[in-house]
């Protein structure tokens, strides 16, 4: 006799496959895939006689089972949360106060870009001239050269501005005075992770396992000169089998810098195809044919960061194309306003000297992301990985599509910005007492302090090296709670200096320079069993 719960499991998966199947048709490689198939089916390899063996073969033969795994693989990453875990009691909590907020931010940034352009007197959007688009269009490659005034823009805001938003969440069955400031997090009732659990999720770290970034030449198994060599014909075995599920595994304990760029790709699904360079040459033709203020606000940032960093300044040029196409990205859009910590607030805006009709009204930006001050850092060290710019497009889009765009978000989400400062201040208070009571005494939010280390995952505060070996585990573990991690374990490692000084600017002074720090080590030792 069948049982109730054998029923309800083939249902639940017969709903499964059902949405898989529908959601698949959507994905942009469902196409290529599809055709490739079909060429297969067509072909003298795959026997009429035996159709589900042989078809079945062939599509191993092909990679094409690969290919098909690697969807499905995907498809499950976009489906859930970067965790799904358990709901307790605390996440039973009316956190809905905190889209609220968002959606006020979302509402404030947008009235501060629609002040700036009643100021100076600009349009949100226009057709660009045709001397500005040939101008452009020359000068693509070498978009520093490309001349605008921008003496009048300044960012709509800072993350410090966004930290003020975050200190304003009032939970409203939190019992506090109207006037009193937060100084923590703590009211807000979102799980996160001990350090004990902490330690079961990083295992590869907190047992102590070789890891790259450690120290290169540790010995190795089999013969190789050294742990590098070994961890590289490991990575090309990855990349050959093309499974993206092993590829995140390998990422765990660090990847060779010569395979980084192929592994995340791998493992990110962005893998570029020919429709990719496709979409990403009409990117640039609508960066060419639309002049948005945005562009002002994105060269501004381009500026501001990485030309005055010593580590990507040489990226200039490659980051303004990135940035400028990303703009103009309307398939950034739908996943970041339909989240469920989105505030989904979108501007529509009619082009300048065009009818307000329906043709010549776009959301602004297509993307749907305004930027702040410091955007521009989520893509820089991508320039590291790739030579060609569409390769290094797709792996920054894919990697703020998983992960960046919630750390400019308010959300309930268990990896959002809110939840990582929450973490990071129960790491802080729970396990480095001693500098939780300093702070306190000498009235400092310890969060100031790190904030900006969260909101950008560290980047252009950690050197290119360090920081792409943060970034390996952000992928390999799916998750972004290594980023409050490593911010507790920095303030740990120079706990003695912090605790002498008694300052806001001293204390700043004693953690700017993050230079000589070694992410892996440090990582390791703090999960490392006490």
């Amino acid at each position: 006799m069948i049982n109730e719960g054998t029923v309800e499991s083939a249902s639940s998966l017969e709903k499964t496959a059902r949405r898989l199947t529908d959601d698949i048709q959507s994905m942009s490689n469902y196409r290529a895939l599809y055709n490739e198939i079909q060429r297969l089916v067509a072909s003298s390899v795959v026997n009429k006689d035996d159709f589900k063996n042989s078809l079945v073969a062939a599509l191993k033969d092909n990679g094409l089972e690969t290919e098909i795994r690697n969807t499905v693989f995907h498809w499950a990453r976009s489906r859930g949360s970067l965790h799904s875990r358990s709901v307790s009691h605390i996440q039973a909590a009316d956190l809905s106060y905190l889209k609220k907020t968002q959606i006020q931010w979302e509402r404030r940034i947008q009235k501060s870009l629609n002040s700036t352009c009643s100021e100076l007197n600009i349009p949100l959007a226009r057709v660009r001239s045709t001397a500005d688009r040939d101008e452009l269009a020359e000068k693509w490659n070498e978009l520093s050269t490309y001349d605008i005034d921008l003496s009048q823009y300044r960012p709509l805001y800072a993350p410090k501005d966004f930290l003020d938003v975050l200190f304003s969440i009032r939970d409203p069955s939190f019992k506090k005075q109207l006037d009193e400031l937060n100084w923590d997090f703590s009211h807000i009732q979102i799980s996160v992770k001990t350090l004990a659990q902490l330690r079961r999720m990083y295992l590869e770290l907190s047992q102590g396992l070789p890891l790259l970034g450690i120290n290169p030449d540790m010995p190795a198994t089999e013969g190789f000169p050294n742990l590098e060599a070994e961890r590289t014909h490991i990575g090309e075995k990855v990349l050959n089998s093309n499974h993206a599920p092993i590829a995140q595994e390998f990422l765990k304990r660090g990847s060779p810098r010569a395979l980084r760029g192929r592994i995340w790709s791998l493992v990110l699904g962005s893998v570029i195809k020919d429709n990719d360079i496709e979409y990403y040459e009409e990117l640039k033709n609508m960066v060419l044919q639309y002049d948005i203020v945005i562009d002002k606000l994105i060269v501004m940032d381009v500026q501001l960061t990485a030309r005055n960093d010593d580590q990507y300044f040489v990226f200039e040029d490659v980051l303004y194309k990135t940035m400028l196409c990303f703009s103009r990205d309307s398939e950034i859009l739908a996943p970041v306003t339909t989240d469920r910590s989105a505030g989904s607030q979108v501007i529509h805006a009619v082009l300048q000297g065009k009818p307000a009709t329906l043709e010549n009204t776009l959301v602004f930006p297509p993307s749907g992301v305004i930027p702040f001050h410091g955007f521009t850092m989520y893509a820089t060290p991508f320039c590291y990985l790739y030579d060609d710019p569409c390769a290094m497009y797709y792996t920054f889009r894919a990697f703020y599509l998983r992960y960046w765009f919630r750390l400019h978000t308010v959300s309930s989400h268990e990896q959002g910005i809110v939840a990582l400062c929450l973490l990071f201040e129960r790491l802080l208070q729970c396990h480095e007492p001693q500098l939780w009571a300093h702070f306190k005494n000498i009235h400092i939010q310890p969060i100031k302090i790190v904030f900006k280390w969260l909101m950008r995952g560290f980047s252009g505060h950690l050197p290119p090296e360090q920081l792409l070996y943060l970034w390996d585990l952000i992928l390999g573990y799916d998750s972004l709670e290594i980023i409050p991690l490593l911010a507790v374990t920095i303030l740990s490692f120079r706990k003695e200096n912090l605790l002498q000084v008694n300052t806001q600017q001293n204390v700043e002074a004693v953690l700017a320079d993050l230079s000589s720090l070694k992410v892996m080590p440090l990582l390791q030792l703090a999960l490392l069993k006490e």
